[in-house]
């Protein structure tokens, strides 16, 4: 059976909380601004009460062991001098000592465990550059790219294209599986293995990236390590003492959990094409048709390892690698710096490659790339030496791209009018040199 986690259990704890507890007693006051740029009250002074909460208790306990050792010394001098009557005096104060330390182990246990469910329960702070707002509203465009072929102002859906080829099977896969399921067959199977397959080979062989096969099930730590869990436990798939993983960030980031590794190793860039599962528990009713929202799709992620100097540069460095996928697809999209109230849980900034989708005359997020800055390091306890001095790494995630999203994006924009779909020249290599995908081919 599933581990019941809570928050942050007494294996999981790092060295220091998720939130730098001394910096917020230093600067409350940024700190609350931080939060009130999140959309939350302030926390501060709350989060100081428990930490002096947690270290009153602590000093208690201190204090008496320190009584206790002191007793067995006097305790020793009264029998060596035969005062039978202060040594029993002693023992019996010991013995009363002795009896409230359960008491304070658990004052103890309780101030520290409700100080450390409070600090995993807060979001990272956003940078000072990132937009203010409540939700996607707020977001601000950051840049576009338009594709050298004309663009497609309205279309036909994926499904619909999927579906009358014969190539795309919501049925079959409902029938087996329920709602949010397809079956891909013939060359849009294909297509979307050539999809992944291109993606991998751009990360590894021209932006540096080593490529990883990870596990597709992590425990509890792992998960918690990059902020999946708590917050969002209801959205993951559980198999028995395990998780499915929701995308690969989560175990090629914990590669380097209770690690210390040398300065000169960073930054570290680590790809994978995977599998990744979620329940889209929040989700109800929302993109219900086609693939756009799936309990399984495949995605191809990017996690850099750097030194807090080099963490903005290569958030930038991400953003272009997962861009270059689009640019080379020849598909438009466009760039936007997400607001502190849409931006994830874990994230200090995150900027969103939007796909234009000519079926849904819109753009769609397929990418969100963002920097973390020490936030799940410090519940990885993930750290580099420089010099004498240990300090949290910072991680950065990137999709490079989700390719269910890919491929709906490559159906919808090279769409033709009889129903086919022209294979985009970056992908004709990895189809056998097939130029269009026609119906019923399976």
């Amino acid at each position: 059976m599933l581990q019941s986690l809570v928050v942050c259990p007494k294996s999981l704890r790092p060295s220091d909380p998720m939130h730098d507890i001394r910096a917020i007693r230093e600067n409350p006051d940024a700190f609350d601004d931080a939060l009130r740029r999140r959309g939350l009250a302030p926390l501060a002074a709350e989060l100081i009460a428990l930490d002096d909460a947690r270290k009153g208790a602590t000093s208690a306990a201190q204090a008496s062991q320190e009584r206790r050792n002191a007793l067995a010394k006097e305790i020793g001098g009264a029998k060596k001098a035969k005062d039978e009557a202060r040594a029993a005096e002693l023992m019996e104060e010991v013995a009363r000592l002795k009896d409230e330390v359960p008491g304070l182990e658990t004052a103890q246990a309780e101030a520290g465990r409700t100080l450390d469910e409070k600090l995993a329960a807060i979001p990272n702070r956003p940078n000072p550059d990132v937009p203010e707002g409540t939700d996607e509203h707020g977001n601000v465009e950051y840049r576009r790219f338009a594709a050298t072929r004309p663009q497609l102002p309205t279309g036909k859906q994926h499904f619909e294209i999927g579906e009358a080829s014969g190539l795309m099977d919501f049925e079959a896969a409902s029938r087996m599986s329920g709602a949010r399921f397809v079956v891909l067959k013939g060359q849009l199977a294909r297509l979307e293995r050539a999809l992944g397959q291109f993606m991998l080979d751009l990360h590894t062989g021209e932006h540096g990236y080593i490529e990883v096969a990870p596990p597709l099930m992590v425990r509890d730590e792992a998960m918690f390590g990059t902020a999946q869990l708590p917050k969002f436990r209801d959205d993951q798939f559980a198999v028995r003492e395990h998780w499915l993983i929701p995308t690969a960030e989560v175990p090629l980031t914990n590669l380097v959990r209770e690690s210390i590794l040398r300065e000169e190793e960073l930054p570290l860039r680590f790809t994978a094409l995977t599998p990744c599962f979620r329940a889209e528990a929040g989700s109800a009713g929302r993109d219900t048709r086609g693939m756009l929202r799936q309990h399984q799709f495949n995605k191809v992620e990017l996690v850099s390892i750097t030194t807090p100097e080099q963490s903005a540069g290569e958030h930038e460095r991400m953003l272009g690698s997962a861009e270059a996928v689009l640019r080379k697809l020849d598909l438009p999209y466009r760039i936007m710096t997400l607001c502190t109230g849409d931006m994830g849980f874990a994230s200090q900034k995150t900027y969103d490659i939007e796909v234009w989708m000519p079926g849904q005359e819109t753009f769609r997020e397929i990418s969100s790339c963002s920097v973390c800055g020490d936030f799940q390091a410090r519940r990885m306890n993930a750290r580099f030496r420089a010099g004498k001095a240990v300090n949290y790494v910072h991680t950065l995630n990137g999709s490079g791209v989700a390719v269910g999203r890919a491929l709906i994006a490559v159906m919808e924009n090279y769409q033709n009018p009889d129903g086919s779909v022209t294979v985009p020249s970056a992908l004709k290599a990895y189809m056998g040199g097939i130029d269009r995908i026609e119906g019923h081919r399976v």
